[in-house]
């Protein structure tokens, strides 16, 4: 379990394909202090397990279904990437509880800069619509962010300088691939809501 609020920004330094699978190593400067082989680290919001430590370079083993719905598939050398570890239970709760369990790869549709603040669209899967609400939350590649306004087809959010600084998200642009991650509590109301579960008398 993660909070969405990033410690770091790491880069990828390789992403060795094997089949339909990948070993993906990346370039920390905090989050490997105290890491040991089996941590869960949120790499752009994707929980991923540490399967070998080299100094400051963590590699993890990804596998197809990640490759495939995530932006960590198309991952290149020098790719900034979004780190948090894993939340511990004396930490405080800032953000909100966020799995590392992705649930679409979308486009930025519009960014629009003023100042030092930027409000970004995204693009809003039908089948996801139920679960982003207005002042609600969500992660993108990882980043628990406030919603701002939901349309049928999208979603706006307010990047503060903060997060424009720390976080990947000051180089994206219109065009580019994130990873959504819903709220959890979202997905369980909307599954209650629709009888899903339910014992069939």
């Amino acid at each position: 379990m993660f909070t969405g609020l990033i410690e770091e920004t790491g880069a990828v330094h390789t992403l060795l394909r094997n089949g339909d699978t990948a070993r993906l190593t990346v370039v920390t400067q905090i989050v490997h202090e105290d890491c040991r082989q089996g941590d869960s680290v949120a790499v752009n919001g994707c929980c991923l397990t540490v399967v070998q430590i080299d100094g400051n370079h963590l590699s993890f083993d990804v596998g197809d279904e990640t490759l495939k719905r995530t932006d960590l598939g198309a991952a290149q050398p020098g790719t900034r990437v979004n780190l948090e570890r894993a939340l511990r239970a004396s930490d405080r709760m800032g953000g909100h509880y966020v799995t590392g369990h992705v649930d679409a790869l979308i486009r930025i549709l519009q960014r629009d800069d003023a100042g030092e603040w930027s409000t970004v669209w995204f693009e809003l899967p039908h089948r996801l619509a139920g679960q982003v609400a207005e002042k609600g939350s969500v992660a993108i590649d990882g980043i628990s962010l406030t919603v701002v306004t939901v349309l049928p087809d999208r979603f706006s959010v307010m990047l503060v300088p903060h997060t424009l600084a720390v976080t990947s998200l000051g180089e994206r642009k219109a065009g580019d691939s994130v990873n959504l991650e819903t709220d959890l509590l979202a997905k369980y109301v909307q599954r209650q809501l629709s009888g899903a579960g339910k014992p069939q008398s």
